[in-house]
C-alpha cells in the first residue's frame, strides 16, 4: 500500500514540475486576459528599437550579391577552392564535399586514407582543392591571401604530366 501511494505522490510531483516548466516557457507569451498594447507586434519584431551608437557597419552585402547563382562545370577548367576556417564546422563540411556529394564521377575515398582523389570525368585533373582532396598543400589553415598565391602553382604541379612521360612522348 505504501509503495502505491509513493508512486502516486511521485507522479503528482512530476506533473507539477512539468506544469511549472511549461508555464515558464509558454507563460510570458500569454496575454492572461489583459488587452493587447498598441504596437505590441511591432515591438516584438524589432528587438533593438534604438540603434547601438557603438556599432559601425563595416561590410555591406546587398541581397542580390548574396543570392546569386554560380554555375560550376565539372568538365571545364574551374576549380573549387575550399577555404577552411577553424571552429565553423569546416572539417565536417569539407568531409561532406568529398564523401556525400552526388557527382557524375564521385571522389574516390579509400578506407584508412585521409585524402580522396576527386578527378574530373575522363581526365585526371582535380576539380576540388581542399584538405580532404589535396591535403594541407598551402599550409595548415591557409588564409585567402596564401591560397590565392599558392593554389595555381600546386595545381600545375599536381595535374601536369611527369617530365619523363612527356619526354617519352616527344618525337625525336
Amino acid at each position: 500500500m505504501v509503495e502505491r501511494s509513493s508512486k502516486f505522490v511521485l507522479a503528482v510531483a512530476g506533473s507539477a514540475c512539468f506544469m511549472l516548466i511549461l508555464y515558464q516557457y509558454a507563460g510570458p507569451g500569454l496575454s492572461r486576459g489583459a488587452p493587447p498594447r498598441r504596437g505590441a507586434a511591432a515591438e516584438a519584431l524589432d528587438l533593438f528599437p534604438t540603434p547601438d551608437p557603438h556599432y559601425v557597419q563595416k561590410y555591406y552585402f546587398p541581397v542580390r550579391e548574396l543570392a546569386r547563382d554560380l554555375a560550376f562545370d565539372m568538365k571545364g577548367d574551374g576549380v573549387i577552392v575550399f577555404l577552411h576556417i577553424q571552429k565553423t564546422g569546416g572539417t565536417t563540411f569539407g568531409r561532406h564535399l568529398v564523401q556525400n556529394v552526388r557527382l557524375e564521377v564521385p571522389c574516390d575515398c579509400r578506407p584508412g586514407q585521409k585524402k580522396c582523389t576527386c578527378y574530373r570525368p575522363n581526365r585526371r585533373e582535380t576539380w576540388l582543392f581542399s584538405r580532404f582532396s589535396t591535403g594541407w598543400s598551402c599550409g595548415l589553415h591557409a588564409d585567402w591571401t596564401e591560397l590565392t598565391s599558392c593554389v595555381p602553382g600546386v595545381l600545375d604541379r599536381r595535374d601536369s604530366p611527369p617530365a619523363s612521360a612527356s619526354a617519352a612522348k616527344a618525337p625525336r
